[in-house]
């Protein structure tokens, strides 16, 4: 990868500032007066300028002035697919309604999966792409997109379709999660194992046929499913090779977290009646804890993760904004990064790894995360002194430049 001809899309960034974020390093892994080359869309070399080998003199040389480089965030837990919104619902919980006086008007997320199902794929690309956009513009390169708003084989199908085709129309990449263990659809009141064994793993076989699934995700919790309904999606995602995920411990605790780790999940999201027996059985898995402040913050709710315990075990700490229609239409992992810091006490650095390393491990990809050689070339640039201003500003976007597999 460091050797050969100079193609059109090698160069080197100079005059920078880069926060590798590779673990174990200096905070952030912050090297000043460095120089970062570019080959063949990947990290070919990243040190200090004074370092620079000579066989990256012939590379283009584009001058940062003085601006920080870090990898391009990653927002991986969201549901950007979705028909309608529920800003209503809003208004109705100020004006005092209870969740089920809202339920009972038609509102939740049988509002959400209603105006789904009725929503063509053309729509529901479209009104993707509005919130994807908002994402990339924030230097976003990697987005993940759950299912679990249609709850029918039909819909399932056709939100994972949409999903799918952000990445052809937009330069980021998109990674797609079936989420049909997401609630108990109107028809099936009741009748959870019914739509369990006739709806849900059904239509995960024929998604996977379809090539449609990077992975399989549930939300374990009371109002939900229960764990041993949840073990059976797992088992389903199993004999088809398929990593796992989990909504757990948002509400209360179901013991998610652990069922999750005991899986192998990639993640373990939300957790915030977390206890420790779940984070020791994640810090044993490798399973990442997925902070969603977003919801938290909608929700109003008082209860916040156990960030000191996952600390304490060494569990790795992701951030993502959970963009939901209704109980998290947040669409900035900035505003997210600032959250998880003011409202859950996550450091600067733990944040912003939050959105980068730790995110990619949330979603099992090795390439990408850290500024590395070997690693894919997604960058962003910020107009920033320094990495703790991307967690501090409110309602502040410094992204000067975001650079996608090498191009900008």
């Amino acid at each position: 990868m460091c050797g050969g001809a100079v193609s059109e899309g090698d160069f080197l960034l100079n005059n920078a500032r880069v926060a590798t974020l590779a673990p174990g390093e200096a905070p952030y892994g912050l090297i000043g007066d460095a120089a970062l080359a570019v080959r063949n869309g990947a990290v070919a070399w990243v040190g200090q300028s004074a370092d620079l080998p000579g066989e990256f003199g012939r590379l283009e040389a584009r001058d940062m002035g003085g601006r920080l480089v870090t990898p391009a965030p990653i927002d991986c837990h969201t549901h950007l697919v979705a028909g309608g919104n529920r800003a209503r619902e809003f208004e109705m919980r100020l004006e005092g309604a209870t969740y089920e006086e809202i339920a009972r008007a038609g509102g939740g997320i049988v509002s959400t999966v209603a105006a789904t199902r009725a929503a063509s794929e053309d729509a529901l690309l479209a009104d993707a792409l509005r919130r994807a956009d908002a994402l990339i513009a924030e230097g976003v390169a990697t987005i993940e997109v759950k299912s679990g708003y249609g709850l029918d084989t039909e819909t399932e199908l056709r939100m994972l379709r949409a999903a799918r085709r952000i990445a052809g129309v937009r330069p980021v990449r998109v990674r797609t999660t079936y989420l049909g263990a997401h609630a108990v659809p109107p028809e099936f009141k009741g009748r959870a194992d019914a739509y369990i064994d006739e709806v849900c793993i059904p239509t995960l076989h024929a998604a996977h046929a379809e090539g449609l699934v990077d992975a399989v995700d549930g939300f374990c919790e009371g109002i939900a499913f229960s764990p041993a309904q949840i073990e059976r999606v797992f088992d389903a995602a199993r004999e088809l090779g398929l990593p796992v995920k989990l909504h757990a411990e948002q509400l209360s605790n179901l013991g998610g977290a652990r069922l999750a780790a005991a899986y192998g999940a990639l993640s373990a999201d939300h957790l915030e009646y977390l206890d420790e027996d779940g984070v020791r059985a994640m810090a044993g898995a490798g399973t990442v804890a997925v902070i969603l402040p977003g919801a938290y913050y909608t929700l109003r709710e008082t209860r916040a993760p156990p960030i000191d315990l996952l600390r304490r075990h060494g569990v790795g700490m992701a951030v993502a904004t959970d963009a939901n229609p209704g109980s998290s239409p947040l669409t900035s992992l900035l505003l997210a990064m600032n959250m998880a810091c003011t409202l859950f006490r996550l450091t600067p650095e733990e944040a912003l790894a939050g959105i980068t390393r730790e995110a990619a491990r949330a979603l099992g990809l090795a390439e990408c995360g850290v500024v590395a050689p070997g690693r894919r070339a997604d960058l962003a640039v910020w107009d920033v002194d320094h990495p703790a201003e991307l967690a501090y500003r409110i309602g502040f976007n410094p992204l000067h430049a975001r650079i996608y597999g090498g191009s900008p």
